[in-house]
């Protein structure tokens, strides 16, 4: 699932929320990916686009040492879902993602909205810990389910490493987004089709025109070895036709018909 706010298009397919943070860095992203989180707007932008906060929520005390613990938590929960793929182990990160966890989340009220339907609200002003253990406690929920750890995969697409959790019938899925690296992949996949093909046919080509080419020459040589032949043959004397009265013509050694 994608969703824009503004100029920018924030994509949550992977399963957890935990997984989506770690997607917005120029390493968990996919190829050409720079980094999202790159000022205190655009990590309030991604806090309401991922349902931190409800649309609306003010938070005045932004500023970029949230983002830089965002981040910070964003690279602990990279290290510790690599460590579960048969990465090294990252026991530090652990330990700094079990801290920001015990902190209680924001606490959540229904409140009446527009046309008087029940919406989702904050008791209070959310500070950053209360925020950033939002996303802790999804990571060590996901750490310790076996369920959701043996479906945690990385995408195999080319040069991208987005994480996700493979939910599908029969754990097939192999992309992070069908749409994305999978349409990119069957694209590539065409063109390496095509592009093989398209070689096997000009070697054909070239291969007939060779043989051809070799036909004409035998050709040529059989024209040649039957005229040698032509030539060779000995040359047999014919004598003339009867003379106009009749008589044979003479033979060598004969007297001329002067003579008779």
């Amino acid at each position: 699932m994608a969703t824009s706010r503004g100029a920018h298009v924030w994509r949550f397919d992977s399963g957890r929320i935990c997984l989506d943070l770690v997607a917005t860095g120029s390493a968990g992203g996919t190829p050409g990916a720079r980094e999202q989180l790159d000022a205190p707007g655009r990590l309030a932008d991604w806090l309401t686009a991922a349902g931190l906060v409800p649309p609306g929520t003010a938070l005045p005390a932004l500023d970029g040492s949230w983002v830089a613990r965002f981040r910070e938590l964003r690279s602990d929960v990279d290290r510790l879902m690599a460590a579960q793929l048969g990465g090294p182990a990252a026991e530090g990160h652990l330990d700094r993602v079990n801290a920001l966890a015990s902190t209680a989340p924001p606490g959540l009220r229904a409140v009446r909205g527009e046309g008087g339907a029940l919406v989702r609200s904050l008791s209070a002003e959310p500070d950053c810990a209360a925020l950033l253990a939002v996303v802790a406690r999804d990571a060590v929920d996901l750490l310790t389910d076996p369920v959701a750890g043996a479906a945690l995969r990385r995408c195999a697409g080319d040069a991208c490493r987005r994480l996700y959790l493979d939910t599908s019938r029969g754990g097939r899925r192999r992309w992070c987004s069908g749409e994305v690296c999978g349409n990119r992949e069957r694209v590539a996949r065409h063109r390496r089709r095509t592009a093989t093909a398209r070689t096997a046919a000009d070697a054909g080509t070239d291969g007939a025109d060779s043989g051809a080419d070799g036909t004409d020459t035998g050709t040529g040589g059989a024209d040649t070895g039957t005229g040698g032949a032509d030539g060779d043959r000995p040359c047999v004397a014919r004598s003339g036709g009867p003379d106009a009265n009749g008589r044979p013509p003479p033979t060598p050694g004969s007297p001329g018909r002067g003579d008779a």
